[in-house]
């Protein structure tokens, strides 16, 4: 495919405008763009109006006259007298339509006296009545009078847009007979693609020719007549030479193989942030965070904006985007969407004085001071030092400091007092002001790069003289060296950050998931399906990317770009970036087949610089197309006339209509150029082909938002009204979507009908999915609010919540304040009555919250309580209950607001309610180190007298995190609370008594340990006597738990899935028999026991280290490992004399006595069974000798636990197999005596050695091997 445009959009560009004053409408003030009346009129804003645009419309792009005003004056027309600066400013801007397709804009504003008569007295009527009022109020003028003030901010660096206002307040009046009034007025090209420097020089050469006092070769219509319709636009990868006013001017075009057309210097955003911001605004912009960009220059602003989306490279940004907010929209700042957009400041107020609707998810960056304020919990980008550091190098060959240096940014117009200012402030030994060396010293990063300058020897105060000459700028235009420089800076610094891309995603295409079906069906069920194989690829990076890697597969961007990758088969299809960066992958794993270094995180820098470098030189050394030169028109004599410094209305009728037979036209008409219809207009900017594709755009990329673009135009209520109505669909839409996500992430099962490979969710993934569920609670919560409070929108409505029920609670009323359900309580959490079930209490959910010290912002608690809320499936109840308040919802938020709309609330809430299907963590998992009471209660036997029971109990309980050491529990309650720090999901608990009294023999039915904050609680069945001559003589067991599903009448409690630990095996089909009671299996069952046990150990190891269950279960629990050789050890056991007790370990003990004497007799068969009997010996003494009172069965525990652990349990069996003491105490069918069933068994066993098992320190206590 050659370029694309309709033959229409072939010229550079489609309209020439004119905005500024209307005389005829006379002064207006827009209240519109905010600004407040007590400011002196000069500093006022006024109403500006399009005076003129040529040609009145083409059909590919029709003219939006809002849209072109609003942008071109951002902030309406502002006024000088002859003491202000009235430098000329450029600024581009960017029109999105509804499609998503794109139109930019580049203006000019500069200044012109005021000639008439009525402007001028009502300028001075209105500083009349201003003055009058001023005095009245305040007896004080506001701003300092007198000729010093005056004098002082003439040698202030110029401001890049014309409303921005000095800090200093200029000298506060306007005398009609005594000052020159001067307004602003701006001159604007709308071109399809972004040639910002062409259409700077254009413009400068246009103002230029109408300020300088010879007047230009040819009158002012036959120029823009020459741009509008004679000049076209640059075929792909070739340059085009055509002629400004007073010179040639260039641009240039990549090639289809190249990154897209960029033409802003990427250096200024580097200048103005420095690569450690810029790093941290590419991360929250590829994590689709909202990003409000901040200055007093519209053009830096859009560089800014622009230069991080370039970056982007191959991914779009796809949300709400607005380099330049006008300041009628500041509305759209309460957007409860992502959205990336540029807001103006005045140069006077502070960040603290902007009132902001959310913050808790916002990366708010103040161009002007070099600063960035960035969300909470912000993943680091993969590699990042590396990454940092190879910017760095590309940034300094050019001169520029990685650093950032804001004084140097903006090569236009720099003033004196300036650069006396940093030069005195190098003596110092700071590198471009205090604030770059407090950053220094603040950032290790930076430091390293400051090690780095040194040894790379770039001298940075050779750096700031070449700047200097390059800010020296006239009205002539700058050689093209300089702009040669720009393009091959930005080129370099764009092929390393699509390097990094292309690296991370080398290998993404193995893990697109086809669509079973055909497109037409696809687009329908875009919702469900899933288009990419997350958890696989994720398993496949290193583990530092996870963090990044996990958030950013969930976002539009990447989503839209595996989409894309799905609709198109063949290269033919393929969209313009997809096509570049497939052939960049291409090329990656060819080398890579030599060098394999993809799936490391070793870092890889970008090699093909040079050739991308060299394709631009090639076409700015050899100009491709020349266009038609300027010529005269047709015009009357005496037309075109104007006067010096007023910038003229022109000749519409020689400019409304471009030429019948323009060689162009011809010229551009082959075939391929015409391609359907206008959507195919620069397919390489906009991204967008065919008519199926549009559709598709449209629907499969708003999946989560339905708002691409704020419309720009006069707003009436309705049209707000219909926006916000608009976002309260998209949220409830993407509420779906996300519930969605992570119960088919939990779930499993049904995933993998889906087609989402396999069960497993990662911590990591799920952690990224509770944040991004945070997040949208946060955005929705921020939605209509009437006064923002704190950063977090959601907390400080809980809080205002609790402030309301404390104050109605009746002092010495029941209970502490706070507890509204009091009757509510969770059925059964405890054994039966073992424990009263924990109130369900919103209020105490916020205070456990409120008494973590770790947690110390509002975002954090939010989240933290989000979290909790998840762990005990509470989520939905406690919101519901929170938005019951309908009073203080009513206080708090506008009538259109989310959570005013009722019906949405209600479908909100019910999906939110699908989250108690499952089991989250994600409370536990995440807060490791904070305090948590706990409440331990020891079930005694009912049957057998508990109540003459002597002995001291104690208890030690173990956890994932830590475990307790030994705690005393009083014998009269059983019971005890204690608080301690997290010990994580719970695995086992140690019990046992001191064995005095009279009566020290005990039966315990099980120990009951719940969590006091996630009201988690987990039985430890036991059933068993501790007590000497009783049992197996046991005076402590080691009890492995489960997590209790609470067993609730309750309607709101959906179905939920059996607790997270190992899925129930055959062998409870068999053994219904209690487990003191010896149950009589058969050898088949005993095998199959045996190879389940195991099998749940080899699934444990294959699952990410993340999401390992407790693996003492596996061994220890129900249907264990033990258990299960306890089967084999106990089958075709010879029963003893009545009464008798026999246990396996005193089978073992036999054999022990047997085999040390064989070994001193030194019968010995061979080395190998010399060294299997030591250990086994060795073993079983220690065991013997530990201080522990543990009884047999504990003993027998603790040897299996030790054999696979040090992968000797195969060793072992085969040895007592031919024992001969086996022979005596077992009869002829005993499993242990059928040569062919042992040799299974230690096959079956030989497979724990791959794995490296370790113990929980509660298994192995006292035990010295």
């Amino acid at each position: 495919m050659t370029t694309g445009f309709s033959s229409g959009s072939s010229r550079f560009a489609d309209y020439f405008v004119i905005c500024g004053l209307d005389t005829e409408s006379g002064l207006e003030p827009d209240e519109l763009s905010g600004e407040n009346f007590e400011q002196s009129p000069l500093r006022r804003t006024f109403k500006s109006k399009v005076l003129a645009h040529y040609p009145d419309n083409v059909e590919w792009n029709p003219f939006d006259q809002d849209a072109v005003g609003m942008l071109c004056m951002p902030k309406g027309l502002s006024f000088r007298t002859q003491v202000d600066s009235r430098e000329p400013q450029f600024h581009s801007f960017i029109i999105t339509r509804e499609d998503g397709s794109r139109t930019y804009g580049f203006a000019l504003t500069f200044f012109e006296e005021v000639t008439s008569k009525q402007i001028c007295s009502a300028m001075q009527t209105l500083y009349h009545m201003h003055n009058a009022e001023q005095y009245d109020i305040l007896h004080t003028p506001t701003t300092p009078h007198g000729p010093e003030d005056q004098r002082l901010p003439q040698p202030r660096p110029v401001l890049h847009a014309a409303p921005a206002i000095s800090r200093l307040q200029r000298f506060n009046s306007y005398d009609i007979s005594r000052d020159t009034l001067y307004v602003s007025k701006c001159i604007c090209l709308i071109t399809p693609m972004a040639f910002a420097q062409a259409c700077r020089k254009v413009l400068e050469q246009l103002h230029q020719a109408v300020t300088s006092p010879q007047p230009p070769p040819l009158p002012l219509e036959s120029y823009i007549y020459n741009i509008l319709y004679e000049v076209p636009l640059p075929p792909s990868g070739r340059s085009l030479k055509f002629s400004g006013v007073y010179g040639p001017i260039v641009c240039q075009r990549p090639s289809t193989s190249e990154l897209p057309l960029f033409d802003f210097a990427i250096s200024e955003m580097f200048n103005l942030l420095g690569v450690e911001n810029v790093l941290q605004l590419f991360t929250c912009a590829l994590l689709e965070l909202q990003i409000l960009l901040y200055s007093q220059h519209y053009q830096r602003l859009m560089t800014v904006a622009e230069s991080i989306t370039a970056l982007m490279f191959p991914f779009q940004w796809q949300h709400v985007y607005v380099p330049i907010l006008p300041a009628s929209l500041l509305h759209f700042l309460d957007a409860p969407v992502p959205y990336l957009m540029g807001l103006h400041s005045n140069g006077q107020d502070d960040r603290t004085k902007l009132e902001l609707p959310q913050e808790a998810n916002l990366c708010f960056v103040d161009i002007d001071n070099h600063f960035i304020e960035l969300p909470e919990e912000l993943p680091q980008f993969p590699n990042k030092l590396e990454f940092i550091q190879e910017i760095s190098e590309v940034l300094m060959s050019f001169g520029v400091s990685p650093e950032g240096n804001i004084h140097s940014s903006e090569s236009q117009g720099r003033s004196r007092f300036r650069s006396v200012d940093m030069v005195s402030d190098k003596r110092n030994g700071n590198l471009g002001s205090p604030l770059t060396s407090y950053l220094l010293r603040e950032n290790e990063t930076i430091a390293r790069l400051q090690a780095l300058v040194k040894r790379t020897g770039v001298s940075l105060e050779k750096l700031e003289v070449r700047d200097d000459a390059s800010c020296n700028k006239d009205a002539r235009a700058q050689c093209d060296e300089e702009e040669l420089k720009m393009h091959q800076l930005n080129i370099q610094v764009r092929e390393v950050f699509a390097n990094r891309f292309t690296q991370m995603f080398a290998d993404y295409e193995v893990f697109v998931i086809q669509p079973s079906h055909d497109k037409e069906s696809w687009f329908t069920n875009r919702d469900q399906m899933q288009n990419f194989d997350k958890a696989s690829f994720l398993s496949d990076q290193p583990e530092p990317y996870l963090p990044f890697l996990s958030r950013f597969l969930e976002t539009q961007m990447f989503a839209s770009f595996i989409d894309s990758k799905i609709l198109c088969h063949d290269d033919e299809e393929k969209e313009h970036t997809l096509r570049v960066f497939d052939a960049r992958v291409d090329k990656i794993r060819m080398l890579n087949v030599r060098t394999p270094t993809l799936r490391t995180s070793m870092y890889q820098k970008c090699t093909n610089i040079e050739e991308a470098e060299k394709a631009i030189e090639m076409r700015v050394a050899k100009i491709d197309h020349t266009a038609l030169h300027p010529h005269l028109l047709d015009m009357k004599i005496g037309q075109g006339r104007y006067e010096q410094g007023f910038f003229p209305r022109l000749q519409s009728d020689v400019l409304s209509t471009g030429p019948t037979s323009n060689k162009w036209a011809k010229r551009s008409a082959p075939a391929q150029w015409r391609r359907r219809d206008r959507q195919k207009q620069h397919a390489e900017h906009l991204y967008l082909d065919n008519d199926q594709r549009e559709k598709y755009i449209q629907e499969a990329r708003n999946l989560g938002t339905t708002i691409r673009q704020p419309k720009l135009s006069n707003l009436s209520p309705s049209v707000i009204a219909q926006t916000n109505w608009k976002f309260v669909e998209g949220l409830l839409k993407e509420c779906r979507n996300k519930t969605k996500r992570m119960l088919v992430e939990k779930m499993g099962r049904e995933a993998v009908e889906l087609g989402h490979g396999e069960v497993s969710i990662t911590g990591v993934e799920e952690n990224t999915l509770i944040a991004s569920l945070c997040d949208l609670l946060e955005r929705i919560w921020s939605h209509g609010l009437q006064v923002k409070q704190g950063k977090s929108a959601l907390w400080s409505h809980l809080l205002h919540y609790q402030d309301s029920k404390e104050k109605n609670a009746t002092p010495g009323g029941l209970g502490p304040p706070g507890f509204i359900h009091d009757t509510e309580r969770r059925k059964s959490d405890g054994g039966g009555s073992a424990m009263p079930p924990l109130r369900i209490s919103l209020i105490q959910d916020m205070r456990h919250i409120q008494n973590i010290g770790e947690i110390k912002t509002d975002v954090g608690k939010a989240r933290a309580w989000v979290r909790l809320s998840m762990e005990k499936k509470l989520l939905s109840r406690h919101l519901k209950q929170l938005l019951s308040d309908h009073e203080l919802t009513k206080k708090l938020y506008k009538r259109y607001a989310f959570l005013r709309c009722d019906d949405e609330k209600e479908q909100f809430l019910y999906h939110l309610l699908s989250f108690n299907a499952v089991d989250y963590f994600c409370f536990t998992n995440v807060f490791t180190t904070i305090m948590i009471p706990y409440h331990v209660v020891i079930v005694p036997s009912k049957k057998l007298g508990g109540s003459m029971f002597t002995a001291n109990p104690w208890v030690c309980v173990s956890g994932e995190l830590s475990e307790t050491g030994v705690l005393q529990v009083p014998r009269n309650t059983l019971e005890i609370t204690f608080e301690c720090q997290n010990l994580g999901k719970l695995t086992t608990v140690q019990m046992g008594h001191d064995n005095s009294g009279l009566y020290a023999k005990w039966l315990v039915e099980s120990v009951v340990v719940r969590n006091e904050i996630t009201g988690h609680t987990y039985k430890f069945p036991c059933g068993r006597w501790l007590g000497k001559g009783i049992d197996d003589g046991s005076l402590e067991r080691i009890l492995v738990g489960e997590l209790m599903t609470p067993t609730t009448e309750n309607d709101e409690r959906m179905c939920r899935t059996p607790p997270m630990q190992q899925s129930p095996g055959m062998m409870r089909r068999f053994v219904t028999i209690s487990p003191s009671s010896k149950p009589k299996l058969n050898t088949g069952q005993i095998q199959e026991g045996v190879g389940e046990a195991i099998n749940g150990i080899v699934k444990h190891f294959h699952k990410p280290e993340k999401e390992r269950g407790s693996l003492t279960l596996l061994l220890c629990g129900e249907y264990g490992l033990v258990w299960a050789l306890e089967q084999v050890f106990q089958h075709g056991f010879k029963s003893p004399r009545l009464f008798k007790n026999v246990f396996i370990w005193d089978f073992l003990e036999k054999a022990q006595v047997y085999f040390e004497s064989a070994e001193q007799r030194e019968a010995t068969p061979d080395e190998n069974w010399q060294t299997r009997v030591r250990h086994f010996c060795r073993f079983m003494r220690a065991i013997n000798s530990t201080s522990r009172n543990i009884g047999k069965d504990g003993k027998f525990q603790m040897l299996v636990c030790l054999g696979a652990r040090d992968h000797l349990l195969h060793h072992w069996i085969a040895l007592l197999a031919d024992c001969p003491i086996t022979s005596q105490m077992y009869e002829d069918t005993a499993l242990i005596k059928d040569r062919s069933l042992v040799n299974s068994l230690i096959r079956v066993l030989q497979t724990l050695q791959e794995f490296n098992i370790t113990l929980e320190a509660s298994l192995v206590k006292g035990v010295g091997i």
